[in-house]
């Protein structure tokens, strides 16, 4: 009888730590669940210029399109992010300043890496650039330093860590 109780008495421990660990993970899975809600689930991106003309896509690896300028020269590109289906996402417009705010407190936006920059500077549009010419939201610029060519990596950070990066390098060629 005292071996059926001690049997008994783990067996309901180890059910009690099981409980207790399930009811945790679906805390934690509820949180996750809430906290993902504000990540972007991108699966590619394009770069447009100024004036609204698609310069290169990646959607789920595939790549379309080129980066080309020349020495001196200077491309202002959008960075517009692809859902599931090849869409372009909405940009959620929230209050400037708590946005900018936001970002520099946690990591949010875009980032680049990689360039070569004795070929060309690719650096992530600052706040103050967008706000001088009245747009919000994900811009890139590609300066030409001198001929030749040269990659990146594109990555959306959030809280963090990186919600998107992008599959391929870019590849930008100066001539």
């Amino acid at each position: 009888m005292r071996l059926l109780s001690n049997t008994l008495k783990s067996s309901l421990a180890f059910l009690l730590s099981f409980s207790l660990f399930f009811v945790t993970g679906c805390e934690d899975d509820d949180h996750n669940h809430d906290h993902d809600e504000d990540h972007t689930d991108a699966d590619g991106f394009i770069l447009e210029d100024a004036s609204g003309n698609e310069l290169y896509r990646e959607f789920e690896g595939a790549v379309t399109g080129s980066v080309v300028l020349g020495v001196n020269d200077t491309l202002e590109l959008s960075v517009h992010f692809l859902d599931d289906e090849g869409n372009e996402m909405e940009h959620e417009e929230e209050d400037h300043d708590e946005e900018e705010d936001h970002d520099e407190e946690e990591g949010d936006g875009l980032e680049v890496s990689g360039a070569d920059v004795s070929i060309a500077i690719v650096e992530v549009e600052s706040h103050e650039e967008e706000e001088e010419e009245g747009e919000h939201g994900n811009s890139i610029h590609i300066i030409g330093v001198s001929a030749g060519s040269t990659t990146f990596q594109l990555q959306l950070m959030h809280d963090g860590h990186a919600d998107y990066t992008s599959t391929n390098n870019v590849t930008v060629t100066v001539q």
